[in-house]
């Protein structure tokens, strides 16, 4: 069992961190956002996983294995060495125009779930950690970010922009978002799982064998 009175009591103890009642609660809630989000492709990893009779251990472990996959898990790091890369708050929005003029994609805005709307897990953790230290220099540049992809019409925050946030107000080191992002997330995992050994069958896709050449040799008309 674990010595700490919560999870959040126990992450906020690994990274050496005392934090407040109102901090631990924030980060409580960053943990349920977190906990699960349907069949995106980590979840799916460990359903699989579940469906061949794999312990929990080996299911958890796919799934990690899929959040280590950069399409899936690395958005939120990327946000956070833009916010790196930018300095001060003042100085974000040129930074986003300069990346865009190179043609560079600014992750972390327009869920593709959620389009044309926003993912509102995002917009309840970029305006919690603003309630927690909104005049930081560190909230702030994110905020700052916020604004400028909002105010050019990409979108608002996705949760790996909301967790970068939590984890600035919170004092959390750099990067550290999406282990924040895999702690909530691994409930959800072994939800599935369970449901899964519920469920009781293999999960096996089919797949359609096309010959290329069917496509691009055709007999002429």
């Amino acid at each position: 069992s674990l010595a700490a009175p919560s999870l959040a009591a126990a992450i906020a103890a690994a990274f050496a961190r005392d934090l407040s009642p109102a901090e631990l609660a924030a980060l409580n809630r960053s943990l349920v956002l977190a906990a699960d989000h349907e069949l995106n492709a980590s979840t799916f990893a460990a359903r699989v996983a579940a469906s061949t009779g794999a312990d929990v251990y080996g299911c958890v472990s796919a799934a990690l294995a899929a959040l280590s996959g950069p399409r899936h898990g690395g958005a939120a790091d990327r946000v956070d060495a833009l916010l790196v890369e930018a300095g001060p708050a003042e100085r974000v929005e040129q930074v986003v125009h300069d990346r865009q003029r190179r043609g560079e994609v600014i992750e972390g805005f327009a869920h593709p779930i959620y389009a044309p709307h926003s993912d509102p897990r995002g917009h309840m953790l970029v305006d919690l950690a603003r309630g927690l230290r909104g005049d930081a220099p560190e909230v702030q540049s994110v905020l700052a970010l916020v604004d400028a992809m909002q105010n050019g019409g990409f979108g608002g925050p996705s949760i790996d922009v909301g967790l970068v946030a939590i984890t600035r107000a919170l004092g959390l080191p750099g990067e550290s978002a999406t282990a924040l992002f895999a702690l909530g997330r691994t409930v959800g995992w072994v939800a599935h799982s369970l449901e899964q050994y519920e469920a009781g069958f293999l999960v096996r896709p089919r797949a359609r064998y096309r010959d290329d050449r069917e496509a691009t040799h055709r007999d002429p008309m």
